[in-house]
C-alpha cells in the first residue's frame, strides 16, 4: 500500500513539471557605460507604456534582453537574417536583445542563452513579420530604422561552448538597435514564465499530457484495488 502510495505521488508530481524553455542565462557590457540587464515580462518602460519596446522608449546605456516566448510551434515559415530560415511546424524559442541609449552611443557586449542559437533576425521588415508569431502582450513598435544599421554587427559565437553565445558590436542613437534571437528547446534554469500566468507572457497554456493522464487513472485504480482486496491471514 505505501509503495501504491509512493507511484501515486510520483504520477501526480508530474502535472507540475514544468516544459523545456530556452532562456536567457547571462550577459555582459564590455565596451560602453552601460550594463546588462535582463527584463522580465512584464516589465516597466521609462520613457513609454509598460511592455512597449523598439523606439526611444528606454533611452539607457544598458544592453537589455528578455525572453519573448518559449516552445512556439510556427504557423508557417520566416525568412531570417543570420542563420536558416524557420519552416513551418518548427518549435522554437524567442528572446528580444536591444541597445537603446540617448544619443549616439557605441557599445560592445554579449548575451548568453541555455539553447544554442539557430538563426537572427536582424532587419526592420522581417522582424516587423515576426511579431507576429509571438503573444506575450508586448506592443512591438516599428520605426523604419527598427534593426540594425550599416555600422552594426551582431554574430554567433564559432567555438562549441559559445553556439549559445549571440556578441553585439553596433552604434545605436534613434530608435535603437533591436534584433530577435531564435534558439531552441532545452531545460531552463530558471521559468521565465514563473512571473506570468498562462497564455501570457510567451507562456504557453500547460495541461497534463493524455499519457500521464492515463498512467495517474491507473495508479488510482491501482490504490482503489489495493484497498478492496482482503487481507488473506495465515492459521
Amino acid at each position: 500500500m505505501i509503495f501504491l502510495r509512493q507511484i501515486f505521488l510520483g504520477l501526480v508530481g508530474l502535472l507540475f513539471v514544468t516544459s523545456s524553455h530556452a532562456i536567457i542565462i547571462g550577459g555582459q557590457v564590455t565596451d560602453g557605460s552601460g550594463i546588462f540587464e535582463e527584463l522580465g515580462l512584464p516589465f516597466s518602460t521609462p520613457l513609454g507604456p509598460d511592455n512597449t519596446v523598439g523606439d526611444n522608449t528606454f533611452q539607457t546605456p544598458n544592453l537589455y534582453a528578455f525572453n519573448e516566448g518559449q516552445n512556439i510551434t510556427l504557423t508557417q515559415g520566416y525568412n531570417v537574417n543570420i542563420g536558416s530560415n524557420l519552416i513551418k511546424d518548427m518549435i522554437i524559442s524567442s528572446h528580444y536583445v536591444f541597445f537603446d541609449p540617448n544619443g549616439s552611443t557605441r557599445q560592445e557586449g554579449w548575451v548568453d542563452f541555455d539553447a544554442d542559437i539557430l538563426a537572427v533576425i536582424t532587419q526592420t521588415s522581417l522582424l516587423d513579420l515576426s511579431d507576429t508569431f509571438l503573444n506575450n502582450n508586448v506592443t512591438y513598435l516599428n520605426p523604419g530604422l527598427r534593426g540594425l544599421e550599416s555600422n552594426d554587427s551582431v554574430s554567433i559565437g564559432t567555438v562549441p561552448n559559445e553556439l549559445n553565445r549571440l556578441y553585439v558590436n553596433w552604434v545605436a542613437s534613434t530608435p535603437g538597435d533591436y534584433v530577435r534571437v531564435i534558439t531552441g528547446l532545452s531545460d531552463g534554469g530558471t521559468d521565465p514564465c514563473s512571473n506570468n500566468p498562462a497564455g501570457t507572457g510567451g507562456c504557453p497554456t500547460s495541461i497534463p499530457e493524455p499519457s500521464i493522464l492515463a498512467l495517474i487513472g491507473l495508479g488510482l485504480a491501482g490504490i482503489g484495488f489495493a484497498r478492496r482486496r482482503p487481507i488473506n491471514l495465515i492459521s
